[in-house]
């Protein structure tokens, strides 16, 4: 797969996880890419789902994301 296709891939999983209303709890980053904890609040549970980022562009697509988050 080419990188772009990589990261419209990775930028699909990332807005579906945002559109079902997770947010950025944590990231972890590592020679392998960048692991991205989002976490939702569904009442009474918390739901948590990880993603392996590998491209840069969508490094920089999250964290963009993580900076609206914050403000």
């Amino acid at each position: 797969m080419s990188s772009y296709n990589e990261y419209i891939a990775e930028r699909e999983k990332i807005d579906f996880l945002i559109e079902q209303g997770y947010k950025i709890k944590a990231v972890t980053e590592n020679l392998s890419g960048a692991f991205v904890e989002f976490q939702q609040a569904n009442g009474e549970s918390l739901n948590v789902e990880t993603l392996h980022i590998l491209t840069a562009d969508a490094r920089k697509y999250f964290s963009g994301i993580l900076i609206q988050q914050k403000t």
